[in-house]
């Protein structure tokens, strides 16, 4: 779609729906992908046999990213909200968002503070969101599906716990920036909801000419 700098932040609580329209706008547009969150987890995972949390940050390696089975475990999602809240930590990743954001040919980026620390100048800003029990009945079908044994009130109790970290930490608190278009999935189908986010980038890319 284009050979210039074009950046997309995509922010919202998990289960929302951000990743799944992320990767299909990326798709959409030929842009490429980065699920931020997957640096945290990465780091949070490394965390859990004792590594330190700056430490685990500073030395991560695109190899850690790839183990997409054990990144996506209840108790890896809790450690990445616990070292995400870490000043230290969220300072060792910024330089590699930033410097993924501005690659030529398009970005995507989705994560927690996209439009509002990492890419506060982002072409396309969107925060995409749903209620708590939509949010919780999503990720409960998706771990059981990947075979944990979790239930419903786990789920929910997790993704409660996760916002209020998320919302309350001092540095980059989960928030949608002031010009973010928010994208209610609650009662969206995927194709819905990804069809309001290539219309929103389809405008942003004719404005920017």
């Amino acid at each position: 779609m284009t050979n210039r700098a074009f950046t997309v932040a995509i922010d919202g609580p998990a289960a929302a729906g951000k990743g799944t329209v992320a990767r299909a706008l990326a798709a959409h547009f030929g842009f490429t992908h980065l699920d931020t969150g997957l640096l945290y987890r990465a780091t949070g995972l490394r965390t859990l046999d004792g590594t330190d949390p700056v430490e685990a940050a500073k030395t991560l390696k695109a190899k850690d990213l790839e183990q997409d089975d054990l990144l996506r475990t209840p108790d890896v999602a809790q450690a990445a909200s616990r070292v995400a809240a870490l000043p230290e930590v969220r300072a060792a990743l910024v330089d590699f968002q930033r410097a993924f954001a501005r690659r030529s040919g398009g970005a995507v980026l989705d994560g927690r503070d996209i439009g509002t620390v990492i890419c506060p100048d982002a072409d396309v800003k969107l925060y995409v969101t749903a209620s708590d029990e939509i949010r919780a009945q999503r990720r409960h079908n998706e771990l059981v599906n990947k075979g944990h044994e979790v239930t419903l009130d786990e789920v929910a109790a997790d993704l409660r716990s996760r916002d209020a970290r998320d919302s309350a930490r001092a540095t980059a608190p989960l928030k949608p920036a002031a010009d973010a278009v928010e994208l209610d999935t609650s009662r969206m189908s995927i194709d819905e909801a990804v069809a309001a986010a290539i219309a929103e980038t389809e405008r942003r890319i004719a404005a920017k000419g």
